[in-house]
């Protein structure tokens, strides 16, 4: 989507990914994307890894019942540095079935967890653009499917599969045309009777 001369690109949570998200940011393209909810307490209503405060100065994450998780160590998985942050004093805390049921609750923070940060502030500020994608995008792939049926395509290779794609694509093209455009006769009326006459 371009807006001015700003790159904005918006997509829906199934396409989140931390390093394309950094990657998108150091190029200068604003990203509008909802996190996935991956968290299982977090599912069930516990607090998740943004009800958090997290304290650059102090470098420690401050959890709603005040308690400062601190950083322990830092470590690499698939190419990424994460910072490592707990606190022992999870077995006496009052709201500690909110928030984990392991003996602490521990948390994995990027080295650029800033920039997903951002972008969810973003979002929470100005939602718009996540629904305008919805009206705009996500209806020309859904009716198609809901019209294919439970089995989506009846054909087998490639080419065959190609012929029959088009031919739903045309017939949805079509419905959104005359939804929009209404239906309207191919020549005037005058033009028609004289047809008949003829």
């Amino acid at each position: 989507m371009l807006g001015g001369d700003e790159l904005q690109a918006v997509a829906d949570r199934g396409y989140y990914s931390g390093t394309e998200i950094l990657a998108c940011h150091e190029a200068g393209t604003t990203v509008t994307l909802p996190k996935p909810v991956t968290s299982g307490i977090e599912a069930k209503g516990g607090f998740g890894k943004q009800d958090l405060r997290y304290v650059d100065e102090e470098d420690v994450n401050i959890y709603p019942a005040g308690e400062k998780l601190a950083y322990r160590y830092i470590n690499e998985e698939n190419g990424l540095a994460l910072r490592r942050y707990w606190t022992s004093t999870c077995q006496s805390c009052a709201i500690k079935s909110r928030c984990t049921t392991g003996k602490e609750r521990r948390i994995t923070r990027w080295e650029h967890e800033d920039v997903l940060e951002a972008v969810q502030k973003r979002l929470d500020k100005n939602p718009q653009p996540m629904r305008q994608r919805r009206e705009t995008v996500e209806h020309p792939f859904a009716t198609p499917k809901m019209r294919m049926g439970a089995t989506h395509l009846v054909m087998k290779r490639l080419p065959k599969v190609a012929i029959e794609m088009a031919l739903h694509v045309l017939a949805y093209n079509l419905t959104r045309v005359m939804n929009i455009m209404g239906i309207q006769p191919f020549w005037p009326r005058s033009e028609r009777s004289q047809s008949r006459k003829s």
